[in-house]
């Protein structure tokens, strides 16, 4: 299975974040007295739903799947080096 761990995390990230957000907007103001009148649970609302997104972005964006050597110009270089220099690893069932 092929899962990018940024995507759960980024879902948890978003979730907890509008629960924060949903209760700084929603909740009583006279808690924020103390904090000197900023809505904490408000701004760290936003700022874990900011971060749970790009979690989100960069894992459905990016990819988890190996590529071949031979699906890439680097990989073939890499190939053709170690083959020149006889470095190049067989195994048993390959030539």
């Amino acid at each position: 299975m092929q899962l990018d761990i940024r995507l759960p995390i980024g879902l948890l990230f978003s979730f907890l974040g509008l629960l924060l957000i949903g209760f700084g907007l929603l909740g009583d103001g006279t808690v924020y007295r103390r904090s000197l009148g900023i809505n904490i649970n408000a701004w760290w609302g936003l700022a874990m739903l900011a971060f749970g997104m790009v979690m989100l972005v960069l894992g459905r964006r990016g990819s988890s799947a190996v590529r071949l050597t031979s699906e890439s110009e680097e990989g073939r270089r890499i190939e053709e080096r170690e083959r020149r220099e006889g470095l190049e690893k067989h195994s048993e069932g390959r030539s």
